[in-house]
């Protein structure tokens, strides 16, 4: 809310729901975070998990109704990943169980085979985690740790002046900031 003393002329509003106050003879700028409707949807969206391209054509055996086959995995997350199965394309929706040999141990999970044609790669399938033991829980999360300290994964890299952190939040305002101020001076 502005000051009641406030000159209302050097307020203003930016699109995001960003109040600015000016003042006249100093290129100071005060910037309140003010509660809007688009920063509310901004919490609710679904933050998806880093994808990691895995390298060295890791293979994991797969299996589905007793039948067991080969599958060269291409990207895997938290939540699932996607791999060229020997076998062909399963049937969307069908079960089956997935064994990964990492640097630390065996990972075991119940998977769910989607659609194919992942990651752009017409014969990859997509596969989500159902289930997955604590051991292998842990030693998937730790390979999955490794690989995107590596470098693998495809989690965009934030830096302070990234626009994702307040530096770069203060940044990017104050840059809407002075190209509203300099639009409405010409």
């Amino acid at each position: 809310m502005p000051h009641p003393t406030m000159d209302l002329s050097c307020l203003q509003q930016d699109p995001a729901g960003t109040e600015v106050t000016l003042t006249v003879w100093f290129a100071t700028a005060i910037l309140l975070e003010v509660s809007s409707k688009s920063d509310k949807s901004r919490n609710n969206k679904k933050i998806r998990a880093p994808r990691i391209r895995v390298p060295n054509n890791e293979r994991a055996i797969f299996s589905v109704d007793e039948s067991k086959f080969l599958g060269v995995i291409q990207r895997l997350s938290l939540t699932g990943g996607s791999a060229v199965l020997a076998k062909g394309p399963i049937p969307r929706g069908a079960m089956g169980k997935l064994i990964l040999n990492t640097v630390y141990g065996r990972v075991t999970a119940q998977v769910e085979f989607l659609q194919t044609g992942a990651d752009g790669i017409p014969l990859a399938q997509a596969f989500r985690f159902i289930a997955m033991d604590d051991d292998s829980s842990r030693r998937f999360s730790a390979a999955a740790s490794l690989m995107e300290k590596e470098g693998f994964s495809d989690a965009p890299k934030t830096s302070p002046l990234s626009g994702k952190a307040p530096l770069g939040q203060l940044l990017n305002s104050v840059r809407r900031l002075a190209a509203t101020l300099s639009h409405t001076r010409t």
